[in-house]
């Protein structure tokens, strides 16, 4: 008599494990597999080929080009435009980093009291910043006017040309960017504030305390970390800073008011100095990168501390 074998059952972990020959991925990203091949795409192959276009003498048209090493960083070095340029977007940083983030932390601040037109304010102080920067350079060219009838001349009985003295240009373009970007400031502020819980103020009103003192000791150190996002977003934006100087001023009057945006920018498409450019975007980006660690680094350990 022959046993016939019944067939055994695929244990349910068996089947699992062959119908899931990705197991050592995670859903997460499998999802995220797209979004990176993008972004290795448009991001990082431009760059690594930006990289290589900074160590020749590469002209952006056609493919002639010869590898020219360290010439084009040492060229930068001797580049009067380029080290004024510097000096430009240092003073422009520098002004934003102070006067904005000073405006938004009192924009936040009167916000922040109970007025019953609170919001409606909020919205009108933050209303620029979703303006386009080219539409706010051409708008504040009209405020500029050098016409001492109209704009800010005629407002204040002054005859000043705020972008064609060299100057004074220079901090009228610091000036539109502070008014754009003041409310987007105010905002992180607001939210900083936002999270000071009421009953450390209370406490230190109990402890006679005084509007002052209780915004020194007690607001202000739980501003820390609002502050940190600010500055870190205002020192690369002035260092960055390029549609509103060319919208305005393209550099000019002279080279008060160039940046080293407006330099690469210009030695690639007016110059036909691709490789050039690339060598200043180079620097730029390092440089960025430098003063963006050393900031975070400091203000993080100032958040620490306090």
């Amino acid at each position: 008599m022959t046993l016939t074998t019944l067939p055994v059952d695929t244990p349910p972990a068996a089947r699992t494990r062959r119908a899931r020959p990705l197991a050592g991925l995670s859903p997460s990203w499998l999802f995220a597999v797209p979004a990176l091949l993008v972004y290795a795409a448009v991001v990082l192959y431009p760059s690594i080929v930006g990289v290589f276009y900074a160590f020749t003498d590469w002209s952006g048209v056609g493919e002639d080009m010869s590898f020219v090493g360290l010439s084009n960083f040492r060229a930068i070095l001797g580049d009067e435009q380029v080290m004024g340029s510097l000096g430009n977007t240092l003073l422009l940083t520098v002004a934003i980093l102070v006067v904005q983030n000073g405006v938004g932390l009192l924009l936040a601040l009167g916000v922040h009291a109970r007025l019953k037109s609170r919001a409606l304010l909020r919205v009108v102080f933050f209303a620029p910043v979703v303006v386009s920067p080219v539409m706010v350079a051409f708008l504040w060219k009209y405020v500029y006017t050098p016409d001492p009838s109209m704009g800010l001349n005629g407002l204040l009985g002054l005859e000043v040309d705020w972008l064609g003295d060299p100057s004074v240009a220079l901090w009228s373009i610091a000036g539109m960017v502070v008014w754009q970007y003041a409310g987007y400031s105010m905002v992180i502020f607001l939210a900083g504030l936002e999270g000071v819980p009421k009953e450390l103020h209370e406490a230190a009103m109990i402890d006679g305390a005084g509007t002052l003192q209780r915004f020194r000791y007690v607001t202000w150190p739980l501003l820390a970390p609002a502050l940190t996002i600010n500055l870190m977003l205002s020192t690369i934006g002035g260092l960055k800073l390029f549609d509103q100087v060319f919208a305005a001023t393209n550099g000019g009057p002279g080279y008060a008011t160039e940046t080293l945006s407006t330099v690469l920018y210009k030695q690639a498409f007016v110059f036909g100095k691709f490789g050039y450019s690339t060598a200043i975007a180079l620097v730029l980006a390092l440089f960025v990168a430098a003063v963006s660690l050393i900031q975070i680094s400091y203000l993080r350990s100032r958040e620490v501390a306090q």
